[in-house]
């Protein structure tokens, strides 16, 4: 362990309870880790077992259910302790004793509901809240007031979990959430809670609800059992269903900073024992759920000031996983818990990677919440991209191979180092044929922007694993049909990826390809037209922006993003407004039609409208074509052969690594 780092592994108490270190597994939806019953499953308790085995002092479950009838959920979606006790205490019971096999400790996380941001999916087309207001994703929704009866039935239902929590081995509680915008955060919002009796009007009775939540479970458990509260201290909201991004001059609708010191100071004293802190709201979701256009340890200043204020120890999370960003904040005192939720879907065993000096062997998030929140949004299933075993850690752990077999891999992009990676650990003898000279593929362009960071992490990261596997790589080789049938494997990967699609403009010689534009090999020039407002386009353009170009965006859909996705909504919407916000001049509906002097015409797609855009260039981001032609010739000529990653359908990283990890499994 690197001295720097020491800090990371001392013990530190949350109330009457001793965390071995300051590494917190946060909260991260649980779907899929439970069963009709609220109790959890097989693969709940695998999955966070699989957390504390990795070296986390303190493991917080996700969203958990404290009833299921004043807000109906579709089961099963979260947990919930109260549907049925006995199983669940019988299931969670093993967890809890396995995960205090490893000297870890584990909170449960107790929840009042969605209220307006209910998922609808789960929920439903109607929700509670506070008020009558609307609801966040269901236009022309209005919520319906919980009534002061059903308040009451809440705060019950929390101390009634909280006990069941206690007889399964739960360590403590976590309520959420005064946080994100959640119905206990719409009840401390005035923007949200419109109410004038008793728990509506003045910031004491807008905080009632949670003051009354943790009042009930101290003297249910006793006030030794620790309540830990997920906190937003500023919601950045600009209006309903408008955040406020990093740098901009707004006015917070929401929980202001002076508010949330106030509201900090008041739960505090009214029991709770550590804030799990953070900013933003569902109207700002890129706040609450950062992606990688947010810097790295974004709530550090925001958290800084609770550490100021409070007694009670402060946890932070929030694209933490950098063991010198984390020993830093807390040496400075910005917080006294590392906060990891995505980063340890990622890579497990981060915690005890920094602890013996190898965190260049862990497998980086990327931010991208394709398999953890967009995959909980669309499919109530939380897993993660860059590690298909996430959310199936039994299910898909890797065995050794029955049979040893000679593979050859063609390609050394994503898909082709996973797939060499996953069958060396197997036991195979694997040979990786790579036609340039590095491995990476069209995730070193994707990478360029600073943002993408972590895309070139991964890279370094597989490069690492193969140098440490020894697997054969062999670089500046094109694979023909005929080296194939000569080497006559046992089985052959076709890895060999996509092309970007190509248009041609007229004579125009200053058509480039975002990926040359990205390695360097062509020259944006001063202003430029990016046709083509996908993922690739838009991420290109903001890369440009930020280097002083001047860029115009022209897409033929009616809006920018319409075939890239499924996205998170934080990525999504931090995207499209930061496009916005640094004025990007996006030109939809509309195509390139022609070159001319100094820049290109651009025409409607109706054909009514003409502009001219001045342009010293014009840069390609319309997509890319699988490149499988190898494949289909070599397809029958060996025992086994597949293709994946784009050589099989252009996706994106998630499909390639769950593609060559499934196949590469089960050879």
């Amino acid at each position: 362990m690197k001295q720097a780092h020491e800090i990371l592994f001392e013990p530190m108490k949350i109330g009457s309870v001793e965390i071995k270190n300051r590494y917190v597994m946060a909260p991260i939806g649980p779907g899929g880790l439970c069963d009709p019953d609220g109790s959890y499953n097989y693969r709940g308790v695998e999955y966070y077992v699989e957390r504390a085995k990795g070296g986390a002092g303190l493991i917080m479950t996700g969203v958990t259910m404290v009833e299921n009838d004043i807000e109906k959920c579709a089961l099963p979606s979260m947990p919930c302790p109260t549907l049925n006790p006995l199983n669940f205490i019988k299931t969670a019971k093993i967890m809890t004793e396995r995960i205090h096999a490893y000297d870890a400790k584990i909170f449960l996380q107790l929840s009042a509901g969605f209220g307006r941001v209910s998922i609808p999916s789960i929920v439903g087309s109607t929700a509670v809240a506070p008020s009558p207001i609307p609801h966040r994703w269901l236009k022309g929704v209005t919520c319906r007031a919980l009534t002061i009866e059903e308040i009451k039935t809440y705060v019950r239902k929390f101390a009634d979990s909280a006990e069941i929590a206690q007889k399964a081995g739960f360590d403590g509680i976590e309520i959420h959430a005064v946080h994100e915008g959640y119905l206990l955060d719409q009840f401390a919002i005035s923007m949200f809670n419109q109410r004038t009796d008793e728990y509506g009007g003045s910031l004491e009775n807008r905080l009632r609800f949670a003051i009354e939540i943790v009042e009930a479970i101290k003297a249910r458990c006793g006030k030794a059992f620790p309540v830990s509260l997920r906190y937003s201290i500023k919601s950045f909201i600009k209006d309903w269903l408008q955040g406020g991004l990093p740098g901009e001059d707004f006015v917070e609708m929401g929980r202001d900073i002076p508010e949330g010191i106030e509201a900090a100071k008041i739960l505090e004293a009214a029991g709770y024992d550590a804030f799990n802190g953070d900013v933003g709201s569902y109207d700002s979701w890129y706040w609450s759920h950062p992606p990688m256009y947010q810097s790295k340890g974004l709530y550090l200043p925001y958290n800084k000031i609770l550490k100021d204020i409070l007694k009670v120890p402060v946890i932070t999370a929030g694209r933490m996983d950098n063991p010198d960003l984390a020993a830093d904040a807390i040496v400075s005192r910005q917080t006294d818990f590392v906060g990891l939720a995505r980063p340890l879907l990622a890579d497990p065993q981060l915690p005890n990677k920094v602890r013996a000096g190898k965190f260049d062997r862990v497998r980086p998030c990327l931010s991208c919440q394709e398999g953890c929140m967009g995959r909980l949004a669309k499919y109530a299933q939380v897993s993660c991209a860059v590690n298909p075993a996430c959310g199936r850690e039994a299910d898909y752990q890797l065995t050794p191979a029955l049979e040893k077999k000679t593979v050859m891999i063609v390609g050394g992009g994503i898909a082709g180092m996973e797939a060499a990676r996953v069958a060396t650990l197997r036991g195979h003898v694997v040979t990786l044929y790579e036609k340039s000279d590095r491995l990476g593929g069209v995730v070193i362009p994707g990478g360029v922007p600073d943002f993408k960071e972590d895309d070139h992490a991964l890279l370094a990261w597989y490069e690492r694993e193969l140098r440490e596997l020894k697997v054969p790589l062999v670089f500046n080789t094109e694979v023909t049909e005929q080296m194939i049938v000569k080497a006559a494997p046992d089985v052959l990967i076709v890895a060999t990826g996509s092309k970007p699609k190509m248009l041609k403009i007229g004579d125009a010689a200053n058509v480039y390809t975002a990926e040359d534009v990205l390695n360097g090999v062509k020259p944006a020039g001063d202003q430029t037209i990016i046709i083509g407002a996908g993922l690739v386009g838009c991420e290109t353009a903001l890369w440009l922006y930020d280097q002083g170009k001047k860029v115009t965006v022209v897409e033929l859909a009616d809006h920018i993003l319409a075939l890239a996705g499924p996205l998170c909504h934080a990525n999504h919407d931090m995207l499209h407004e930061l496009m916005e916000f640094k004025k990007i001049e996006v030109m939809t509906s509309s195509y390139v039609a022609a070159p001319t002097d100094g820049g290109f015409v651009v025409k409607s797609k109706e054909g009514d409208m003409e502009t001219y855009v001045p342009a010293d260039s014009a840069i390609l981001a319309i997509g890319y074509t699988s490149e499988r032609s190898l494949f289909e010739k070599v397809r029958n000529k060996v025992p086994e052969a597949y293709a994946f990653g784009d050589a099989r359908a252009v996706s994106n990283i998630m499909y390639a690594i769950w593609d060559a990890y499934e196949v590469a499994r089960a050879i």
